[in-house]
């Protein structure tokens, strides 16, 4: 008989209560963890409806996901009876040992993050940052990947991205052509500009508005130099800057123009 009411008061006094309590945890885990699922995809349908970057909102509802799943198994361990005080000392000690032993890494992190958000470029855009110049292939949580003119991949942190200047060529549909032709003093400037504009006139990758631009902009020390300046599509630049140049060296041949080179003359004066 004694047995019989040590087992009765076994069970009321641990078993039904610990079951209670793994019970309770186990619906708090379950619950907690479709709650948490249901905010995540709220929150990724709100991002995307927002048009942010794919990546950012992968991550973004990556690093949700798991605090919220935190906070689940710290909530059941908590029904259990576990001081979660110390457990949360302790994960907030770890948190500060990696953040300072992966400093560099989380300044390219929050780098990355500030360029998803605000977006300075995007894929395929032809930037110049931290002294590179190419086509952005892709934009990563810590680094941007840039093509090359010459088909070079360089890979550049987002740490350094950010910390400079930031150059983006693609951001505006057009773009101006800055060149400058120079003729010698004894040719005739009127006979020059107006082949200069007709080179521009015929062009039909010039843009009318702005108008171009054909000046005499400086008197040289050994030349007198034209400013031409149209304005072209963004994707134009590099052809129109040469196939103008190629024409303006023909077209100043033909008309016996000369493009004067620097030069030094030296007079030698004989002593009597």
């Amino acid at each position: 008989m004694p047995e019989n009411l040590d087992l009765a008061e076994l069970i009321t006094t641990y078993a039904v209560p610990w079951g209670i309590k793994i019970v309770l945890a186990l619906v708090i885990f379950i619950v907690g963890r479709m709650v948490a699922n249901a905010i995540v995809r709220l929150v990724e349908r709100v991002l995307k409806a927002r048009e942010m970057d794919e990546m950012l909102v992968r991550f973004l509802c990556s690093i949700l996901r798991w605090v919220l799943l935190l906070f689940v198994v710290i909530a059941a361990l908590s029904q259990l009876g576990v001081d979660t005080t110390s457990l949360v000392a302790l994960l907030g000690a770890a948190g500060l040992a990696i953040g300072l032993s992966l400093q560099g890494s989380l300044q390219n992190f929050a780098a990355g993050v500030m360029i998803l958000v605000f977006r300075p470029f995007t894929k395929g855009h032809f930037v110049e940052v931290a002294g590179t110049s190419g086509v952005v292939e892709s934009i990563t949580i810590f680094t941007t990947v840039l093509t090359t003119p010459d088909n070079k991949e360089v890979i550049v942190p987002n740490g350094s991205v950010l910390g400079n200047n930031i150059t983006n060529y693609s951001a505006r549909p057009t773009r101006r052509v800055d060149m400058v032709f120079g003729i010698s003093y004894d040719d005739d400037i009127r006979k020059a500009k107006e082949i200069l504009e007709d080179i521009l006139a015929k062009d039909e990758r010039v843009l009318p508005e702005p108008a171009p631009v054909v000046a005499l902009g400086e008197l040289g020390d050994s030349s007198v130099n034209f400013l031409v300046r149209p304005w072209v599509k963004a994707a134009d630049y590099w052809a129109v800057l040469w196939d103008t140049t190629e024409s303006v060296k023909l077209r100043f041949d033909e008309a016996g123009l000369s493009i004067p080179y620097p030069q030094m003359d030296v007079h030698f004066d004989k002593p009597e």
